[in-house]
C-alpha cells in the first residue's frame, strides 16, 4: 500500500468517524429515541482513532503514544475535569439538582461567605485537621518505631494496628457511637456521653479518626524506616551514638520524603473527613453562635452534604464544593512544596 492510498484511507476513516459522532450527538440532543445512538458514537470514535493511527506522518510515534494514553485521559476528563467545569457553572446559577432557569453570577458565593454555619464549619474543620494531622503522625511514627524494633511479636503488632483501617468509616462510626453513648456511660457511673458536649464530641471524632488511620500511616513509616541502610546505623553505633541521636540525626533526615507523603495523606484525609463525622455525631450537638443554633461538629464535607441533600439547595452546595476543592488543593500543594524544601535542607 503506497503512502498516498494510505493517507486517503486514513482521512476517509476520520471523516466518516466525525460524521458518525456528529450524527449520534445530534440525535441525542434532539431527543431522538433511536437506540443506534450509542453504537454509532462508539463506531465513530473508533474510526477516528483508526484514521489517526493509519495517517502517515513524521510524528507517527507521538500519535501512537497519545492513542494509548487517550482512554486514561478521556476517563479523567469525563470523571473529573468536565464535572468540575460543570460544577463551577452550576455554582453561578439557581440549579435545583435537575435544571436551572436563572444565572446568579457570584450570588451563591456571597451568600456562602455570609453564612455563619459555613464559616463555623470551616474554622472547626481547620482546627480538627491540624490536631488530627499531628496526632495521627505522632502515633503512627511511634508505632512504626515499635514495629521496627527488636520487640517480640512485631509482625502481630503491625497487623493489629492496621486492622482498624480495613473497617469502613460508616460502620466504625456507628460502633464507636455505641461505645461512647452506652458502654462508657455504663462503665463510668453517673457520667454523660462525650457526644452530648460540643467540645468533647469533636475530641471523640479525633480519637476515632486517629485510631482508624494511624495504622495505615504506620505502614508507610515502617517502609521508610526499613529503607535506612544498615551500614549507616552500624557506623553510628560504633561511633557511640545512642538511640535518640540515631533517630534524630540519621533516621528522621533519611526518611524526610516519607514524612512528606504521610503529612500530605493525613492533611487531605482530615480536611475532607465525612464518614466518621456523619456516623458518630451527624453534626450534633448544637451550640449558640451569634444568637443562632449551629451544628457544633459539622465539618465542611458534612456541611456541603447537608446543604445540598438535606436543605435541597444544590446550587449553594455546589458553590461550597468548588471552594472546598480550591482550598484543599491550595493547602495540599503548599504543604508538599514546604515539605520538599525541608527535605533538601535535611
Amino acid at each position: 500500500m503506497n503512502v498516498q492510498l494510505k493517507k486517503t484511507i486514513a482521512i476517509a476513516g476520520m471523516a466518516a468517524g466525525i460524521i458518525c459522532m456528529a450524527a449520534a450527538l445530534y440525535m441525542d440532543f434532539s431527543g431522538s429515541s433511536a437506540t443506534v445512538r450509542g453504537p454509532l458514537l462508539i463506531a465513530g470514535a473508533m474510526l477516528v482513532m483508526a484514521g489517526v493511527y493509519l495517517l502517515p506522518t513524521r510524528k507517527h510515534r507521538s500519535i501512537i503514544n497519545v492513542l494509548f494514553l487517550f482512554p486514561l485521559i478521556f476517563a479523567f476528563a469525563v470523571t473529573v475535569l468536565i464535572p468540575f467545569a460543570c460544577g463551577i457553572f452550576y455554582s453561578m446559577t439557581n440549579w435545583n439538582g435537575i435544571k436551572f432557569d436563572k444565572f446568579v453570577g457570584l450570588g451563591n458565593y456571597i451568600s456562602m461567605f455570609k453564612s455563619n454555619d459555613y464559616i463555623y464549619s470551616f474554622v472547626v474543620t481547620f482546627i480538627f485537621t491540624v490536631i488530627n494531622m499531628l496526632a495521627v503522625n505522632l502515633v503512627a511514627f511511634g508505632l512504626a518505631l515499635l514495629c521496627t524494633s527488636k520487640v517480640k511479636g512485631r509482625n502481630f503488632y503491625r497487623a493489629a494496628y492496621f486492622i482498624p483501617n480495613l473497617i469502613g468509616g460508616i460502620v466504625l462510626g456507628y460502633v464507636w457511637q455505641f461505645i461512647f453513648n452506652k458502654v462508657m456511660t455504663t462503665v463510668i457511673e453517673g457520667s454523660t456521653s462525650m457526644l452530648t458536649d460540643p467540645n468533647l464530641a469533636i475530641a471523640a471524632i479525633l480519637i476515632v479518626s486517629t485510631w482508624q488511620y494511624a495504622g495505615y500511616i504506620m505502614m508507610i513509616y515502617v517502609t521508610g524506616l526499613q529503607s535506612v541502610p544498615k551500614d549507616i546505623l552500624e557506623a553510628s553505633n560504633v561511633d557511640g551514638a545512642n538511640q535518640i541521636t540515631t533517630l534524630l540525626k540519621i533516621k528522621v533526615p533519611m526518611i524526610a520524603n516519607t514524612f512528606t507523603v504521610c503529612i500530605f495523606l493525613t492533611l487531605v484525609n482530615s480536611f475532607k473527613q465525612f464518614d466518621l463525622n456523619l456516623a458518630i455525631t451527624n453534626g450534633a450537638p448544637s451550640r449558640i453562635l451569634a444568637g443562632k443554633p449551629i451544628q457544633a461538629t459539622e465539618f465542611l464535607a458534612l456541611n456541603i452534604y447537608n446543604t445540598a441533600i438535606s436543605k435541597n439547595q444544590y446550587a449553594l452546595g455546589q458553590t461550597k464544593a468548588v471552594v472546598f476543592f480550591i482550598i484543599l488543593a491550595v493547602v495540599s500543594l503548599t504543604q508538599v512544596s514546604i515539605s520538599k524544601k525541608k527535605e533538601v535542607e535535611m
